[in-house]
């Protein structure tokens, strides 16, 4: 499988958090990438995102894809349980919350799989057009979802950004997978929102259509860097 696919991560600060939340996996030999963004604001959210990536770096996914799966969720729900009970460390202090968001992709075979809570994404490159696979968690979605707001109306309503799924956000925790067959050439980005927000659909598939994935990450990083980039931005760039 490792002949097959090639990839590359990076993760960066940005030019305004001292500290930086997010983390990611990039694992090659076992075909599994993973981005992790602790949830900013929040008492200890870098350790909650190096949690969820330790954890998923242990797995041994020696099965299929199936089992893969299964394996990736039920290691997902124990962090999980793990950042719950992480809060007693932080009662007392002002949102006693460990938080992270999830996007993990795993492959098998000629198939995939994607596995997220929370807003960061994973994009797909094919054929020349760019396919956002995830779907955002967070309330501003579920706006437009109900059919009460257009996108841009939808972001415009306070809180838009807030989560409505993420690892320590609630006892239960609801994952969303997403299953496909891969094609060669296939390009993926896994990303946290800090390097995907003020990307056009258009910069992203200049750099995903680049041959190698550290250049793809480089072009990437430097558009963000070049402005504000007032989040930690991190990303994966895998290609078949």
């Amino acid at each position: 499988m490792m002949r097959h696919w090639r990839s590359a991560g990076r993760t960066d600060p940005g030019k305004v958090r001292r500290r930086n939340e997010d983390a990611y996996l990039d694992c090659p030999e076992r075909c599994l990438w993973a981005v992790a963004d602790g949830m900013g604001g929040h008492q200890a959210g870098d350790l909650a995102s190096q949690m969820v990536i330790g954890a998923l770096d242990g797995l041994a996914l020696e099965g299929s894809l199936n089992e893969g799966v299964l394996e990736v969720r039920q290691c997902l729900h124990w962090v999980n349980r793990r950042l719950g009970e992480a809060l007693t460390v932080v009662v007392g202090r002002a949102e006693p919350i460990m938080g992270s968001t999830v996007v993990v992709l795993l492959v098998r075979e000629g198939r995939a799989a994607c596995i997220w809570a929370g807003d960061s994404r994973c994009y797909l490159w094919r054929g020349k057009r760019l396919f956002q696979l995830t779907r955002d968690h967070s309330l501003r979605e579920q706006l437009i979802d109900q059919g009460r707001y257009s996108s841009e109306e939808a972001g415009q309503q306070p809180g838009a950004h807030a989560l409505t799924r993420a690892l320590g956000g609630d006892e239960t925790l609801r994952l969303e997978v997403l299953e496909f067959r891969v094609v060669p050439g296939d390009t993926f980005l896994l990303c946290s929102d800090g390097l995907y927000q003020g990307q056009s659909d258009e910069s992203l598939s200049k750099a995903l259509s680049q041959a190698q994935p550290p250049r793809a990450l480089e072009f990437l990083f430097d558009k963000v860097l070049q402005g504000r980039a007032p989040d930690n931005l991190t990303g994966v760039v895998v290609r078949q």
